[in-house]
């Protein structure tokens, strides 16, 4: 039998885990599927490392088979609120591509983690973007997923050896209420998850920047009692 279909049969997979709440619902949907799962988180230059902090404990409480940080220097190019101090976090919904998006995150974060895949010998690579309930970020649309799978399949030993790199984006088409019922069907825990771009040194979240105002909104329509950590 070939390589590839052997290593697929094997269900491995990178999930790439920043410690939120859609990365969380990726990997326990992975988990559930019967992939072993590989996690792959960033310490970019983020105003916090609370999210890193959770990232690291989920990695644990699903017991993955190895956990990586990598640290990158987003910073250094600067461009995004959640990179730059002296570019402020919003605290009101902005119209088109907020100062919020860090430029190229996505397709840094998907590169990393296709080199991490051809190491591993597996053609899985798990990511929790969303175009429905999403802050208007041009790496989070179907589009892109299916550039980068094409370009994966063409930039790599692997790809041209024969195997066949597959983008999950299981979340992409989904509302923020529709992920977290689909999490509460999969056990998981959001309490400890930390999706704020400007939460404290515990994680708790500040209520007003946009991926707070998405989550609140998440857990209401869903009917769910909101359990994020506010400051």
């Amino acid at each position: 039998m070939p390589k590839a279909n052997n290593a697929r049969m094997q269900k491995k997979a990178i999930v790439l885990l920043s410690g939120g709440l859609d990365s969380i619902t990726v990997l326990a949907l992975a988990k559930q599927q019967g992939f072993t799962c590989y996690a792959l988180s960033f310490d970019y230059g983020q105003r916090h490392n609370a999210e890193l902090v959770a990232a690291t404990q989920i990695a644990k409480n699903y017991q993955v088979e190895d956990h990586k940080i990598i640290k990158l220097g987003l910073g250094a190019i600067g461009g995004s609120a959640l990179t730059d101090d002296h570019i402020a976090v919003p605290d009101k919904l902005q119209e088109g591509i907020p100062v919020t998006y860090v430029p190229a995150r996505n397709t840094i974060f998907l590169s990393f983690a296709l080199g991490w895949a051809e190491v591993l010998k597996l053609q899985d690579i798990f990511i929790g973007v969303n175009a429905i309930d999403y802050s208007g970020y041009p790496d989070c649309r179907p589009e892109f997923i299916k550039a980068f799978q094409q370009l994966a399949n063409l930039a790599t030993k692997a790809g041209v050896e024969g195997s066949h790199f597959a983008i999950h984006t299981p979340l992409i088409s989904l509302s923020k209420s529709e992920i977290i019922k689909m999490g509460m069907t999969l056990g998981v825990d959001y309490k400890h998850t930390v999706s704020c771009y400007s939460a404290d040194g515990q994680g708790r979240a500040c209520r007003v920047c946009d991926a707070c105002r998405l989550r609140k909104v998440g857990f209401a329509e869903a009917g769910i009692i909101d359990p994020t950590q506010y400051q």
